[in-house]
């Protein structure tokens, strides 16, 4: 594999246990690592570049998208919906899925994250009609032409409207052939080994379209194969009336008693926790994926971020759905989760650095993953970099922890690297044409909408 040099890099912002701000340093690459870090590094590369006026990052994780929803964003049908009858008008698009639309939605999802300092991504795709072919593995050809890093769900539901959930028919399947499918998946494309580039875990929906059994089965399926679980839970207070009605407890309870509590847990949303359950979720080293956008978007509330973070559960943040989110930006999703607990918080809040810290060392923590997250020797090679001349940081690089939290960046980074590659130089996605990406997405986009 290819070596990367960055020479006198203006300033890294490691998200190290020590919270290092390194300047004018070296950072050297090779086979996909980080080989070292410090002033006037002796060693050659085979692509060197001139950081000294960048300042660097590490690649952002995002820990929880619905990529299909890309081709599903702003459509004035469904604008002032809150979630499930959200979900029920969208279920009428969804249901027509297949591997070209999973295939040019993942493109131009994941390519979007990338552009915006992404490496990891997490999707959560529980959406599998009635012959649409090989879904995950039109994801994982996608994150392959662009160089992400990638964690897809083998997702799941089988409570359809007839049974008392919101998907129609076409869209769930028997728990028998969920589990077969999930286990043939893992053992296809699941890579436990440090530095991994595809991994798998199982995500049944939620608790009003996965059944008892789904939910049981799945978390003894995973465990049997070591890979992790995740859900939507305590998202809506609909949901939360659902399990108190079909189940008698609270959403969190109910997942409980099926086994879906532990340090390979981790949660969508998580907004409605009690102090209880807040306990809870820090006992157990379960954690939580923050959508702080989409959120807002629905209507959903706010979670409890901060008096998580003081309880020490492992919170990350994510995009969600594009549908949901209308984006796939996750340096967005870091200004507006620092503007949303400051509003609600005040000092109590988590500041610009913290929440940078929920996209980075949170979201690994959430993955299980100790080799990405932070800038350090030995640790994946995954960061991002901004030129810190930009008209629009003019007097606010002075704090480069910050500055993502307090003044964002509304334009693409000017390098992302995963796995030591660069994946987006000058603002542009490296693996793939962005224009003939473009028309061809918008291609399948018309047809699967029916806009031809």
């Amino acid at each position: 594999m290819a070596s990367l040099l960055i020479r006198d890099l203006d300033t890294v912002v490691t998200c190290d246990d020590a919270d290092s701000v390194l300047r004018h340093v070296d950072l050297y690459c090779e086979d996909g690592r980080i080989r070292a870090i410090g002033p006037d590094l002796a060693v050659q590369a085979d692509e060197v570049l001139d950081g000294s006026h960048l300042l660097c990052y590490p690649g952002l994780i995002n820990t929880h998208h619905h990529l299909y929803q890309q081709f599903s964003r702003n459509l004035p049908e469904v604008q002032n919906l809150e979630l499930f009858p959200w979900l029920k008008a969208l279920y009428e698009i969804w249901k027509n899925l297949d591997t070209e639309v999973v295939h040019a939605s993942s493109l131009t999802g994941m390519g979007e994250l990338m552009k915006n300092g992404c490496t990891t991504c997490f999707d959560h795709h529980y959406v599998f009609p009635v012959g649409c072919g090989d879904l995950l593995g039109a994801q994982f050809a996608a994150a392959d032409e662009l160089g992400m890093r990638m964690v897809a769900s083998r997702g799941s539901m089988d409570l359809s409207v007839k049974d008392g959930g919101l998907p129609p028919d076409s869209v769930v399947q028997s728990v028998d052939a969920i589990l077969e499918d999930s286990a043939a998946l893992i053992e296809r494309w699941h890579d436990p080994s440090y530095g991994s580039m595809r991994q798998i875990a199982l995500a049944p929906c939620s608790p009003f379209s996965v059944s008892r059994e789904l939910l049981l089965q799945s978390a003894k399926l995973a465990r049997q194969y070591h890979v992790r679980l995740h859900t939507h839970l305590a998202e809506t207070k609909d949901e939360e009336r659902y399990t108190l009605d079909r189940y008698g407890l609270r959403p969190l309870a109910y997942l409980e008693s099926l086994g879906w509590v532990g340090p390979d847990v981790w949660f969508a949303h998580g907004i409605h926790f009690t102090d209880a359950e807040l306990d809870l979720l820090a006992e157990t080293g379960t954690g939580v994926a923050h959508c702080p956008v989409s959120n807002m978007k629905l209507s959903s509330g706010v979670a409890r971020i901060p008096e998580m973070l003081q309880r020490g559960i492992h919170v990350g943040l994510a995009v969600d759905g594009s549908a949901s989110q209308d984006g796939s930006d996750l340096l967005e999703e870091i200004r507006i989760c620092y503007l949303l607990h400051r509003l609600h918080c005040s000092a109590a809040a988590p500041s610009g650095y913290d929440v940078l810290k929920l996209a980075t060392r949170g979201s690994a923590s959430l993955l299980g993953r100790e080799d990405i997250g932070c800038l350090a020797v030995g640790k994946c090679a995954d960061l991002f970099l901004v030129d810190s001349r930009r008209l629009e940081l003019v007097g606010a690089c002075y704090d480069p922890k910050n500055v993502f939290g307090t003044v964002g960046l509304r334009a693409p980074v000017d390098y992302t690297v995963v796995n030591g590659c660069i994946t987006v130089a000058h603002g542009k996605l490296t693996g793939i044409d962005e224009a003939k990406t473009a028309e061809n997405a918008r291609h399948v986009c018309d047809r699967y909408l029916g806009k031809n």
